[in-house]
């Protein structure tokens, strides 16, 4: 069975048109590395406490075993609708629709999620100059001009939304591991015996904790959505898959050590700080720059917001192409070649969605966390499917050998630890509501897919021949 060397480029998506640098910007976009150290390091410690670095540390690994099992598809397949057309292609179309909808639930709630994230860095620049009289309705305003900007950015050129998010991420990310350093240099010695030993440390708290970790990763694989517009997909895109697990999980790994090791001396502690950067910028006596990570964490937060907006969209626009939602979506605009009824179908749910929560006085951080959670059970859920998927894949093409079904068994058990550590112990309310949503929403997608294949059993023939079309 042989391997075509072209993509199947959907009619209006440019082609050959994003070079290795914007791919990465996609995937960097989709993670917001920069917010991981201000928002999601801190709720780490607050559970694993001095074995966050380590915590950090498994999810990389972890993810660059996910990242081998995508890159199966990558180096050979190029969609729009990126895992989802993975899932397919090695499980078939019926776990491929499941894929598809847990997919893009994991796009739109992590648009959602860190419209939030971008509001709440934001309100602390307002909080320097204006106090916290009006934050209600700051953060119901800073929400939607946040989720509108994103939308009309995606709206109008991919390559002009992934240009932004590069400039944002590495001027954000340089500031925030110079701070790290000069911290070292200035007030501590490197070594910290404290997380050194793992004080404190067990494997229950570290099995909680990677849960969060791994929500500062999920959004990576999304360069796999631009397959079709990059320039020699089948090499850029696994470049960029590896190198976003890699930078990310650098930084991730020695931001977690540094900061934990910072507030040994420093009050509040990590986990009630909140603005933990700016807290440390304080006593290095640069306030400046604290100021400075701030607006880039909130700018950080927003390219997340437009990264997953444009994968979302891409992959909303091949649901449509398969008949698994409405035909409108799956249009292109005649002069910017974006999937625009996708992305303005995407954006305004993620909007919504956030909005809605400050309007019914959930705070910020906390609608975040609600958000991200129903994300990370998406991308978890279709990590694991992929995973799986690889080794059939391989098999269907003639390519499968013996260390392919060990990486994917070490991958599936891997993924699993935070998947079942989301749901047990069962977590207080709402949170223990949370996987019941997810579900809930995919099995949405996954009966109107039925009822669709009831009414008319050739489409699943038709979808089967066209998910594989460019791997016979």
């Amino acid at each position: 069975m042989s391997i075509s060397t072209a993509p199947v480029v959907p009619a209006g998506l440019r082609r050959n048109y994003l070079s290795l640098p914007e791919v990465v910007a996609q995937a960097v976009g989709g993670v917001a590395p920069s917010g991981s150290p201000a928002l999601i390091i801190p709720a780490v410690f607050a559970t694993v406490g001095n074995g966050t670095w380590l915590a950090y540390l498994f999810a990389t690994i972890a993810l660059l075993l996910v990242s081998w099992s995508i890159n199966q598809f990558a180096s050979r397949a190029a969609s729009p609708g990126a895992l989802y057309v993975y899932a397919a292609k090695g499980l078939g179309p019926i776990w491929g629709a499941i894929s598809g909808w847990s997919l893009l639930v994991a796009y739109v709630f992590t648009a959602a999620a860190v419209i939030g994230g971008s509001v709440n860095y934001l309100l602390v620049l307002v909080h320097m100059g204006l106090g916290t009289a009006h934050d209600y309705v700051f953060g119901i305003l800073l929400s939607l001009v946040a989720g509108c900007i994103a939308w009309m950015l995606a709206y109008r050129d991919i390559k002009l939304s992934t240009r932004a998010i590069l400039v944002i991420e590495f001027i954000t990310a340089a500031l925030i591991l110079a701070l790290i350093v000069g911290w070292f240099c200035v007030k501590g010695h490197p070594f910290d015996p404290q997380q050194a030993t793992l004080k404190d440390v067990t494997g229950d708290k570290l099995r909680l904790g990677l849960v969060l970790a791994f929500f500062s990763f999920v959004g990576f694989e999304s360069a796999t959505s631009v397959g079709v517009e990059a320039r020699r997909p089948f090499e850029v895109v696994p470049k960029a898959v590896i190198i976003s697990v890699l930078a990310c999980g650098f930084l991730f790994v020695v931001s977690a050590y540094g900061l934990v090791a910072a507030f040994h001396s420093l009050s509040p502690t990590l986990d009630k700080a909140e603005a933990p950067l700016t807290v440390i910028s304080v006593a290095l006596g640069v306030p400046f720059v604290g100021i400075l990570i701030s607006a880039g964490v909130a700018l950080s937060f927003f390219a997340c917001v437009l990264g997953s907006v444009n994968a979302g969209a891409r992959v909303l626009f091949a649901l449509s192409k398969h008949g698994l939602v409405h035909t409108s979506t799956g249009k292109a605009h005649a002069s910017n070649a974006t999937p625009h009824v996708a992305v303005c179908v995407v954006a305004l749910v993620a909007i919504i969605a956030s909005v809605s929560l400050s309007v019914a006085g959930i705070g910020l951080l906390d609608g975040f966390n609600y958000l991200g959670s129903i994300a990370t059970f998406g991308f978890l859920f279709t990590y694991i499917l992929v995973a799986i998927s690889a080794p059939v894949f391989l098999y269907k093409i003639g390519a499968l050998k013996p260390i392919h079904i060990g990486i994917t068994v070490l991958t599936v058990g891997l993924l699993v630890i935070p998947l079942v550590g989301s749901v047990y112990p069962i977590p207080d309310w709402p949170v223990s509501l949370l996987p019941w949503l997810f579900l809930a929403m995919v099995a949405m997608g996954f009966g109107y897919f039925i009822f669709l294949k009831l009414k008319d059993p050739g489409r699943l023939l038709e979808m089967e021949a066209d998910l594989l079309e460019d791997s016979q």
